[in-house]
């Protein structure tokens, strides 16, 4: 009796998951780090219920009028309602749903992509069609499909060994889990109604060079990746960015100093395959002080940004049809910055690379008080002693 309710039990939990199979805290179940990562991340919290930047865009955009949602396809994929009512040529608002306060891009949304389908104006995500099947990439699984859930027993039953989820299929054979173009269906670019692309990636790769969006932005970290398996490692589901974690893609910046007759130079390296920073609200910043006799000499600050307008003046991105002005540190590139100032000996040169989520100036625009969004954050940080 006692094992016929327990068999009923599991049937209704099965029967629960599956119905809920859509929400991320499905997940939660099996990949609880992994979840609390991802309810941290940009992606969890990419609506405009939860992400105050975008939230100030659209409130300023012209189809906020018309009531069309233009952006939901990248920024609120798990509210399926809100895409059906799109495509129908329905008027489309984000509701304060559990899709746009809890999923915003939700752990199926990104799982369930097949394929990137380019276009000139945005590329799209395919998902798909096989039921209860989530991709994903592992060292050594690289040609294995639907993966089933299984338990081996070994020693008489004193070892169990257990693969696969017993939740889902997983497939592990999608390349573009491996080389980061499964992220190039929302991150590759977006033209406007001018044609002209107010954001896009623009990576350069190189054959030699290992680094994607997946090993720089989803770095391994310490932690069991689900219950099952009690990896050592997981790739990291916060995404690290601007929002989150951005000192652990300072690695992918350098700065060295040197002297000359008129001062010195500080070289800062991008060491990444795309530009530094790629939103147009972004600003980054070089700032350099010198350390002399116990006193701290700041100097001018240096800045590096891309702005985007019309007829030579900065616009909103709906209304931009040309670059008014790109300094951004680009792919692969060594900036040389000067400073007239002559240093002595035990002189001390501190150099702090950063930025700010959103330029000063734009976020007054966008009436972003919180000084979060408009607060220098350090990326890169270096000191150079003086010797002679």
């Amino acid at each position: 009796m006692r094992r016929v309710i327990l068999i009923v039990m599991f049937g209704l939990l099965a029967t629960n998951a599956s119905a809920n199979f859509g929400e991320s805290k499905v997940c939660q179940k099996c990949h609880p780090v992994i979840y609390d990562e991802f309810y941290d991340s940009s992606h969890r919290k990419s609506s405009i219920y939860t992400d105050p930047i975008h939230k100030a865009v659209w409130d300023k955009h012209p189809l906020k009028e018309k009531e069309k949602y233009s952006c939901a396809k990248c920024h609120t994929p798990a509210d399926i309602e809100l895409l059906k009512k799109l495509e129908a040529g329905e008027s489309a608002l984000p509701q304060q749903n559990n899709a746009q306060l809890e999923e915003g891009v939700s752990c199926v949304s990104c799982h369930t992509i097949e394929r990137i389908e380019e276009h000139a104006k945005a590329n799209k995500n395919i998902f798909t069609d096989k039921e209860k099947t989530l991709f994903s990439a592992r060292e050594g699984k690289e040609g294995e499909h639907d993966v089933a859930f299984e338990r081996k027993s070994s020693f008489f039953g004193m070892v169990t060994e257990k693969s696969g989820s017993p939740y889902h299929k997983i497939d592990f054979s999608n390349s573009d889990f491996y080389d980061g173009k499964m992220c190039m269906g929302c991150h590759s670019h977006k033209e406007n109604a001018h044609q002209f692309a107010v954001c896009e990636t623009d990576a350069k790769h190189d054959s030699k060079d290992e680094k994607n969006c997946i090993s720089c932005h989803m770095p391994l970290v310490k932690g069991a990746m689900n219950t099952v398996h009690e990896t050592p490692t997981h790739r990291y589901h916060g995404f690290t960015g601007v929002a989150d974690k951005p000192k652990m893609l300072g690695e992918y910046v350098t700065l060295d100093l040197s002297r000359n007759d008129s001062g010195f130079i500080v070289n800062v390296k991008n060491e990444s395959n795309h530009p530094l920073f790629l939103h147009p609200l972004r600003l980054a910043q070089l700032q350099v002080s010198v350390i002399r006799d116990g006193k701290e000499h700041d100097l001018v600050s240096v800045s590096f940004s891309k702005v985007i307008g019309k007829d030579g003046k900065a616009t909103m991105p709906w209304l931009a049809d040309s670059i008014i002005k790109d300094t951004q540190i680009q792919a692969k590139e060594s900036r040389a910055v000067s400073f007239t100032y002559l240093l002595k000996h035990a002189d001390v040169v501190e150099a702090k690379m950063g930025f700010y989520r959103v330029s000063p100036k734009a976020a007054t625009g966008l009436g972003l008080t919180d000084k979060g969004y408009s607060s220098f954050t350090i990326l890169k940080k270096e000191r150079f002693q003086i010797e002679k």
